[in-house]
């Protein structure tokens, strides 16, 4: 009874609201639909946006294979949204110092590196992590402007916590991120945009 009533019933029936209302809302725009389908998802969520031909959301720290404890990049579908945080989580640079055993294991079987991870994380090493989520398959690549920042120490904060958007859990903590340089400052550092450029090209993304 619990079965189907969760995992038959409930699947069918919010796939078939889910049916009634997309449809409409994907075919009003030319703009390519994301879906945030992170943590827990019902079955039809999946039939939904394979139908729909809807982009799902990918991070390797938050792998959907539950086998695994990081996300394979080259398993990423063609049809997704490839990141490493979301505006809700912390940003690489603070991931990274979170949970020393996890950061460990990732540098080792992730990065392919041996001995001990830096602390904290060093630009070259951020390059890398960025690296590799570019050339993933995914057709598009999203990354935040702190996990761009993160790959030159010249120009990002010094102060990690400080590149934090949100946290959800805690009410105090609002959306208060402002970047620490304007766009014209930003747009005339030759060096940084280099950097960003040669890894965009290297991975053959445009």
């Amino acid at each position: 009874m619990y079965n189907d009533y969760y995992y038959r019933r409930n699947n069918n029936f919010w796939y078939g609201e889910a049916m009634k209302k997309l449809p409409i809302l994907v075919q009003a725009t030319r703009m390519l639909v994301c879906a945030e389908d992170l943590g827990m998802v019902p079955d039809c969520v999946q039939w939904v946006m394979k139908e729909l031909r809807i982009l799902s959301l990918e991070l390797q720290s938050m792998p959907k294979d539950p086998s695994v404890k990081f996300g394979y990049l080259s398993r990423n579908p063609y049809r997704s949204v490839c990141t490493l945080s979301t505006h809700d989580m912390p940003t690489l640079r603070q991931w990274w110092d979170e949970d020393w055993d996890r950061t460990q294991e990732f540098y080792n079987t992730m990065l392919y590196r041996g001995g001990a991870a830096p602390h904290p994380l060093p630009g070259w090493l951020a390059r890398d992590i960025v690296s590799q989520q570019l050339t993933s398959p995914s057709m598009l690549c999203v990354l935040s402007l702190q996990d761009w920042f993160a790959i030159d120490e010249r120009i990002r904060l010094a102060d990690a916590d400080a590149e934090r958007i949100n946290i959800p859990a805690n009410p105090k903590h609002y959306w208060r991120y402002r970047m620490h340089m304007n766009i014209e400052q930003l747009l005339t550092d030759r060096d940084y945009n280099e950097q960003v450029k040669e890894l965009i090209d290297e991975a053959g993304r445009k």
